[in-house]
Parts: C-alpha cells; structure tokens; sequence
C-alpha cells in the first residue's frame, strides 16, 4: 500500500485544506504543509519503487474497471518530478499571500497544488487505461483553479480556452480509450503493452493511435494543437506556471508512450511520420516567435512548445534510443521550465511589467543571483553540453537520422536537420533575452536580489539540471530495469 499511501497523502491534505476548518490559514503554515507533505510523496514513490510496490483492486466489476496501480523506471522518474516541483512551487507562497483577485486564500492555493501532485502521480502509475484517464482529467481541474483563480489580467479567457482545449483532447482521448478496451477486451495497460496489439487489424490499430495521438498532442501541446499554452502561461502565477510547464505537459508525452506507442505500435508507426512532422513543425515556429516576443513570460512558454516538438520527434521514430531520448528530454525540460519560470516570477514581483521593449535595468548589477539562475536557465534550455537537455536533444537527432526499419529514413533525415536548425534558433533567441534583461539598458533604479527561499529554490532547481547533465546514465539505468515497456 506505500504506492496509494504516495498518491492518497497529498489528496488527504488537499481535502482538509479546502474544508471549513482550514479557512483563514496563515500561508506560511499552509505552505510548510505543503511543502513537508509533497516531500513525503517524494519519499514513499521512491520507497514504492525499492519495494516494488502494487496496487490491484476491482472498481467497477461491471465494466471491468480495475483499481490498478504500479510503479517502474518510466514512472519513477516522473513521480520524482512531480514532487519536487510541487515542493518548489509552494515556496512561492512562504514568502507572500497568494490570496487571488476574488479572495481565495492561501488554504486553497495549496489544495491545488496538491491535488495537481496526487492526480498527476496517479497518471504516471495508473495500470488501466480508463483510471489513466481519470487520473489525467483531475488534474485538470485545480490547474483550471489555479489560472482563472489565482492567475493575472487575462486569467478568465485564458482559463475558457484551457478549458475548451482540455476538453477537446480529452473527448478523443476518450474515445481512443474506449476503442482500445473494446476492441482488445481488456483495459489492462501491462498485458495491452506485452501483446503489443497483437489480434487487432492493421486499420483499428491506425484509429486508436490517431484518436490517443491527437487528443494526447493538445495536452502536451503539439503544434498546431498548442495555441492555449501561452496564454495560460501568461496569466498563470508562478506555481502554476511551474506545475504547468513540470507537470502537466509530462502527462502528455507520458501518455504517449504508455498508450498508442506501448499498446497499438503497428498503428502508431503509420501515423509516426505526421507526429515527426508536426513536432519539427512546432520547434521552428516556436523558436521564430520567441525571436520576436515581447512578453518574457509568453517567450519561455513559446520555448516549451519547441521543447516537446523534440520530444514528439524522438518518439516518432520508434527506437529504444528514439524512447531513452524523449524521457530524458521530458525530465530536463520539466527541471529547467521550472527555473526560468520561478525566476520570471521572482522578476515579476520587482518590475512593472515584463515587456522586453521596456527600459529596465541591469539584472547582472542589481540582482546578481537572480540574474545568474536566468541565464543559466537559458544556458540549460538551448541544449549546452554538460547540462539536461543537452542529451535528450542530441540523441533525439541521434534517433531521427536512424529511425525504426517502418519509418521513412529519409523524411525523418530531413526532420533531423530542421531540429538542429531550432536547436540554432533557440541560442538566438536565449541570447536576445540576455541582452535585454540581463544586462540591461540602464543602471539606475536597483532591484532587490533574490532573498533565501528564493536562493533556496532556485538553487534545487539549478543542481537538479546540472545533474542530469553530468550523470545521464542515472536515468538511463532506471528506465533500462525490468519491467518497464518498450
């Protein structure tokens, strides 16, 4: 029971927070309690992995339905995440009240927090294909708090089209579920995985990876599925920000390995190629825009479009190293999004706006620390040796010029080359929001420099990427034990 004890604490905790007794908290205690709480997670996932812990219950007997839960070298990694950035986000709120423009509390920020953590753990360990889509759409709904509640100017329209583009990716989800479960007689994600669409025709297999590909594609975002991400970003508070780009668009490219890549493959091969595409698509069109945006926010949540274009490229192209690259690529851009976004927010808090035309001053003068996690950040999100994302997008290439012997060698050769023309682009743009924010245009009016949670934070973050950067083969070992899909 140490993997529900995992996902059952946080929700626990959620639920008394938003009950009657916690109204009018203080939020530090709040976020002290949320911080402690998402740190326990942390530990049991680990302990539930070390113990090979497993949860089997009947549900929904008439359905067939199964309460299911495991944990393995994919999922591991991901809870990990999850937990940590929940940890990190909470310390937003130690240091001021998030107390939203229609007076929500501090109570209720954290529920959200906490709920986003025990919906995305039970995503990541969900072993039947219908409670991972129950699982999935929980955590949508403190996410959709959290910006129309919580966020900024455009919080409401931002929060409508979140929804309206959820919803739209969870109906095909959905439906891709259901023909899966009715066309294999069984919702059991494992055997789904070991008989490797096995008995189903060519052509279903082809429906159900399209349907799951497609509304798993306007979760992550994929372009031309992504328009609702920026502007979520933007009006979003900063740990939200951090939960969205950390948590939430890991459960998309999650979901495509455990479902249309694990359990219908011949399908998913066919439709490979149009994924390619769209993720390469996305890397230069992203990139483009960050050439041009004005708004430092809505750049870092462009720049995360061009990130999971990488992922989506990896995947596509159907190999073990194509699999081990998209994972990688996933975990460093959950890390490195989670720094540039804290450190936006803390810069937030001490400028009148983050429009990059306005006259600012030096941040490499007046807010050293703040300004080294910035481009660092940077530094860590365009792909630098030594750093996390650098192996996810090196071997994403890698993959994609030696695809899978069903994928079009020459296609994916071409998609390659495109990639590692965004990679160029990504430095470009890195280097503008240098120029404009890090070193400035004026010295005159200081800031404040990052107090110590901020250090703190930021520098978890920081140590996180470098060691990933430094130490690949941690991650390559865990997702290479026994048991975990192929």
């Amino acid at each position: 029971m140490i993997l529900a004890l995992a996902i059952a604490l946080p929700m626990v905790v959620a639920g008394f927070l938003i009950s009657p007794a916690a109204r009018g908290a203080d939020h530090r205690r709040t976020a002290a309690l949320t911080i402690a709480i998402s740190v326990g997670s942390l530990l049991l996932s680990v302990l539930a992995f070390r113990e090979s812990s497993t949860l089997d219950l009947p549900w929904i007997p008439a359905l067939g339905i199964r309460l299911h839960l495991g944990i393995d070298g994919i999922s591991l990694p991901l809870m990990v995440l999850t937990s940590a950035v929940t940890a990190l986000a909470a310390t937003t709120a130690l240091r001021r009240d998030p107390t939203g423009p229609d007076g929500a509390g501090a109570p209720t920020f954290q529920a959200c927090l906490l709920l986003t953590q025990a919906g995305a753990l039970a995503t990541f360990t969900a072993r039947d294909a219908v409670l991972f889509f129950l699982a999935f759409e929980i955590v949508l709904i403190p996410m959709w708090v959290l910006i129309n509640r919580f966020g900024g100017a455009e919080r409401q329209i931002a929060g409508t089209r979140f929804v309206l583009y959820t919803a739209f990716g969870s109906t095909l989800m959905l439906a891709g579920i259901l023909v899966l479960v009715t066309a294999s007689g069984t919702g059991d994600l494992t055997r789904l995985a070991a008989s490797g669409g096995a008995g189903l025709a060519t052509s279903t297999q082809v429906v159900i990876a399209a349907l799951l590909t497609i509304g798993l594609a306007v979760k992550v975002p994929l372009w031309p599925l992504h328009s609702w991400l920026p502007l979520a970003h933007t009006a979003a508070p900063t740990a939200g920000s951090m939960l969205l780009a950390a948590v939430l668009l890991k459960m998309g490219t999650y979901g495509l390995i455990r479902l249309p890549l694990a359990t219908v493959p011949d399908g998913f091969a066919v439709i490979a190629p149009v994924l390619a595409v769209a993720g390469v698509t996305g890397i230069i069109w992203a990139g483009l825009i960050c050439l041009i945006e004005r708004d430092l926010k809505r750049l870092i949540a462009w720049s995360s479009v061009a990130h999971m274009g990488v992922v989506a490229l990896a995947l596509a192209t159907g190999t073990a190293t194509g699999l081990q690259a998209a994972i990688y690529a996933n975990l460093a851009h959950g890390a490195i999004s989670a720094l540039l976004f804290f450190v936006v927010g803390a810069v937030k808090e001490r400028v009148p706006d983050l429009d990059l035309a306005t006259s600012r001053p030096a941040l490499r003068e007046h807010a050293p620390t703040l300004g080294w996690m910035l481009v660092f950040g940077l530094a860590a999100g365009l792909g630098l040796p030594g750093l996390a994302a650098f192996w996810g997008e090196f071997y994403g290439i890698v993959a994609a010029l030696s695809p899978a012997a069903d994928r079009p060698e020459g296609l994916f050769a071409v998609c390659a080359v495109i990639a590692a023309i965004g990679a160029a682009i990504a430095g470009a743009y890195s280097i503008r929001v240098v120029r404009l924010v890090w070193m400035g245009d004026r010295g005159e009016a200081p800031l404040p420099d990052a107090d110590n949670i901020e250090r703190v934070t930021g520098g978890v973050l920081v140590a996180a990427i470098i060691l990933l950067g430094v130490a690949p083969s941690l991650i390559a070992w865990i997702t290479a034990l026994p048991g975990v899909a192929r």
